[in-house]
């Protein structure tokens, strides 16, 4: 049974090594049904090479993005139009976000590289009166809800893996060449921690170990 185990296992690894798709790019579309039309201006903490970031112009004036990895934000700024009201810092989300306030904050796969309460504290304070903070983090399953959801989302992603590739073989897209490192914080602290910074927000599991956070700043 364990040799059954660790052949599929190994299968599903290299199915996902030659077929990548981008699961925090999946959830951009979600990101902007949580905004508003129009603001003025966005901020996108861990802006990777900028695909949030690109997509925020479609509703705001001006959108920064910031990220601690220079390599990658060298990769935004050149698939980045020079004409688009982006720019993209090398910098760290903690201490040298540009100067807000901002209407719009995002973060993606990037809070758990982060001392999570404060970078939670860190947005807030940036965050202009009456604006919208969404959070799409990972975490560290612990319940059986968490692994119910994580077996759930095996067979989705062998799915979603071969309609994103088309049934082909992929490079990586840039979008998955920045550094990563797995989460550390379990859900039901991640909740705990979320509702004490920012009282009234939204936290769920979402699929492909992922978990969602909304709040608006009053």
């Amino acid at each position: 049974m364990t040799t059954l185990l660790t052949r599929i296992l190994r299968a599903l690894e290299q199915f996902h090594a030659t077929r990548p798709w981008d699961h925090n790019a999946h959830y951009h579309r979600w990101i902007l049904r949580q905004l508003p039309k129009r603001f003025n201006s966005a901020l996108d903490v861990g802006s990777g090479s900028g695909g949030l970031a690109r997509l925020l112009v479609s509703r705001a004036g001006v959108v920064h993005g910031i990220d601690v990895d220079a390599a990658i934000v060298a990769r935004a700024r050149e698939l980045t139009a020079p004409a688009a009201p982006v720019t993209f810092t090398v910098g760290d989300a903690l201490n040298e976000i540009p100067p807000g306030p901002y209407d719009v904050i995002t973060c993606v796969a990037t809070i758990h590289h982060l001392p999570f309460s404060d970078a939670l504290n860190r947005f807030r304070q940036h965050l202009a009166p009456g604006g919208t903070l969404v959070v799409l983090g990972l975490y560290r399953p612990q319940s059986r809800s968490d692994y119910l959801i994580d077996a759930v989302a095996i067979p989705s992603n062998v799915a979603m893996a071969w309609i994103k590739n088309k049934g082909r073989k992929s490079p990586r897209p840039a979008s998955m060449t920045a550094p990563t490192r797995p989460a550390t914080m379990h859900f039901a602290d991640i909740v705990r921690d979320a509702r004490h910074e920012l009282p009234g927000a939204r936290l769920r599991r979402r699929l492909f170990w992922r978990y969602a956070l909304v709040w608006h700043q009053r």
